[in-house]
């Protein structure tokens, strides 16, 4: 499975959660911040390659928190054999 998400529509920690909840089918009992996070994807049981589109963008709008959202998704694919993540840093289409 290949999820392709974009980095645009996360202009603030509220909705960068909901757009990956959205994005990534998270269930409803989601807890929408970066331990909730990390939780879903160290759990996820089947492979799965995850790209962040526009993760310049992102940084800009979400400063050190989406530093932060990047280096979970980073080290829980170290944790997690299934989860393969990458992220692209176009800023302009």
């Amino acid at each position: 499975m290949k999820i392709l998400l974009d980095g645009r529509r996360m202009g603030s920690p509220a909705e960068a959660h909901n757009y990956l909840k959205e994005a990534m089918n998270f269930p409803d009992y989601y807890g929408e911040n970066l331990d909730a996070l990390w939780d879903m994807l160290t759990t996820i049981d089947h492979p799965i390659f995850v790209v962040l589109n526009f993760s310049g963008r992102m940084r800009e709008s979400l400063g050190e928190y989406g530093k932060k959202l990047i280096s979970t998704f980073k080290e829980a694919t170290r944790e997690n054999p299934n989860l393969h993540f990458s992220e692209k840093k176009w800023r302009y289409f």
